[in-house]
């Protein structure tokens, strides 16, 4: 076990060698032929079905079961992808059981919804398996779309495009594609380096260019995009973190939480990574829940979620929340953060007890102290980079109906836009909806 140099708190590795490949295994192990066949059965196949209303890329989801079934999951994946490219991660990172599995009628009958969230991904890795792309270029049609942020709403969006004709010049601040897919998600969700594969899969299309190491307002400027491009698409996300607004919080072992991610994602040795003993993470969302499961994961002997309002308000599904209990994780409601402690770095976290009333959330005055070598922060991020020229709108681009901007010739999806959930699937939809209005625009179909 190694100390860091910087903060005493934390140290690597926590675990024995053989325990880390098995900690950050698949959280879900995939469906095989039968298993699949077996839960297929399971689906009424409805006429009006509420798992496809309830689904933000419209997946005619009774039609892909009824296709596996019949025991073609490439014809399925076909019908998962014609709506939603990105098919395969969605149905690893999908809250499904607040969304189409929510509303399933199996799951409204007898509290057991068809799985439908792993007959997904049953179907997406059964294609990419056999190194199928099921969709081919259109005749070229000589216009240029430049799409900032290789995202989950840029892939989609430059996907779609690329379809269409469009030759597309894709564009990420980081050194690879992906986005929160690559960076941001939890490792046991997305095994394999699977979020890097798919980028690939999908680049199999042709007419994307990825262009890494390119930020909006830093390497290009949205007027040199769009005096250069026919169209310009904005989809880089939220690269700002917000502030803790507590005492104490530039303290050491005091980090951003999607950081922590990011370097756990793109490490090569888990072993190597620095957690704390006591690691107590600040949010409720699943940023907070991958943080929190992960450093326990790594070995920190306590793990604490402190969220500043009650479960029923929590952002993160009963199930991740179930998920982050079972492994450890304690989950402290209507509570917020009001000063780290420690000399230099961080030994504990003081915090008050909230309530909420007719004004809003207060604090009650009563306060408690957790002992806390590692806080990490999952309070959300903010826009960074956006031209002065777009209208901003709750600290989002301003975008009406399919993402337009309030500047003609750019359009905007994901998380840096407003209006949506911030959720991966919500993401590849609005992605895919700016592609085909930015095609009618600029062949007038």
């Amino acid at each position: 076990m190694t100390n860091s140099p910087f903060t005493p708190g934390l140290a690597s590795g926590r675990l024995a060698a053989e325990d880390y490949a098995s900690n950050f295994g698949d959280l879900h192990d995939p469906l095989d032929d039968h298993e699949a066949l077996v839960a297929a059965d399971r689906c009424y196949f409805c006429h009006d079905a509420p798992c496809m209303t309830a689904c933000p890329t419209d997946i005619d989801i009774p039609l892909f079961i009824r296709q596996i079934a019949t025991g073609t999951p490439e014809a399925a994946a076909r019908t998962i992808l014609s709506q939603n490219i990105l098919g395969g991660m969605c149905a690893r990172v999908c809250p499904t059981e607040t969304l189409c599995e929510e509303v399933c009628v199996r799951e409204v009958a007898e509290g057991k919804p068809v799985i439908i969230g792993q007959l997904q991904r049953y179907a997406t890795d059964t294609l990419m398996a056999a190194g199928v792309h099921p969709f081919t270029r259109a005749t070229p049609t000589g216009k240029r779309v430049a799409v900032v942020g290789a995202g989950p709403a840029g892939l989609s969006c430059a996907h779609r495009l690329a379809m269409k004709g469009h030759d597309v010049d894709l564009y990420d601040a980081r050194p690879k594609g992906g986005g929160l897919n690559e960076y941001g998600i939890a490792a046991y969700k997305t095994v394999n380096g699977f979020a890097g594969a798919e980028v690939d899969w999908l680049m199999q299309i042709g007419g994307i260019t990825l262009h890494t190491g390119k930020a909006l307002g830093k390497d290009l400027s949205l007027d040199a995009l769009k005096a250069d491009y026919d169209a310009v698409f904005l989809g880089m996300g939220l690269g700002g973190v917000n502030a803790l607004r507590a005492e104490g919080e530039d303290k050491g072992g005091v980090s951003d939480a999607v950081e922590f991610i990011s370097d756990l994602r793109q490490s090569e040795d888990l072993s190597s990574l620095p957690v704390g003993r006591n690691v107590v993470v600040i949010g409720g969302g699943m940023t907070a829940v991958d943080a929190a499961v992960q450093s326990k994961l790594l070995g920190a002997e306590n793990v604490t979620i402190l969220y500043r309002r009650s479960r029923a308000e929590m952002p993160a599904s009963r199930f991740e929340q179930d998920l982050a209990a079972s492994k450890g994780v304690r989950l402290v409601f209507n509570a917020k953060p009001v000063r780290v402690t420690g000399n230099g770095a961080a030994q504990a976290l003081e915090a008050e007890y909230t309530v909420s009333g007719p004004d809003g959330l207060k604090g009650t005055g009563e306060t408690f102290t957790i002992p806390a070598d590692q806080v990490l922060k999952a309070i959300g991020q903010t826009l960074e980079g956006a031209p002065d020229a777009l209208t901003i709108e709750g600290g989002k681009i301003a975008v009406t109906g399919p993402g337009r901007t309030s500047m003609e010739g750019v359009w905007a999806g994901g998380d840096c836009a407003s209006g949506g959930e911030d959720l991966t699937v919500t993401a590849v939809a609005e992605g895919r909806d700016a592609a085909e209005d930015i095609h009618a625009s600029l062949t007038g179909a």
